[in-house]
């Protein structure tokens, strides 16, 4: 089991830049990938960013050069550092972690993000 916990998030004026921490309750060095998902009012659940075993990244377009992916093996955590907000950004944005490549998939509880003047 994994216990994973989000922070960073709030209202936040367009332009701004936030950083979302995500805790993990056990050593992530093994884990196969982590990464942020976000989900808006009415819309599915959308990849954000991912980042691999190996520190391979991946971004969605609406956050390419915007959004920047890390992890953090001492503090056992992944990190979104999120510039140049805009309105559409608003969403909860949830913390993911899959131990390994056939499964085990774990979901933090999400934190709110508001982009608004």
């Amino acid at each position: 089991q994994v216990q994973l916990v989000e922070s960073g998030g709030g209202l936040v004026q367009p332009g701004g830049s936030p950083k979302l921490s995500c805790a993990a309750s056990r050593n992530i060095v093994s884990f196969y990938n982590m990464g942020w998902y976000r989900q808006a009012p009415g819309k599915q659940r959308e990849l954000v960013a991912m980042i691999t075993e190996g520190k391979t990244t991946n971004y969605a377009d609406s956050g390419q050069g915007r959004f920047t992916i890390s992890r953090d093996i001492a503090r056992n955590t992944v990190d979104l550092q999120m510039n140049s907000l805009k309105p559409e950004d608003t969403a909860a944005y949830y913390c993911y972690a899959k131990i390994n490549m056939y499964g085990g998939d774990y979901w933090g509880q999400g934190t709110q993000v508001t982009v608004s003047a």
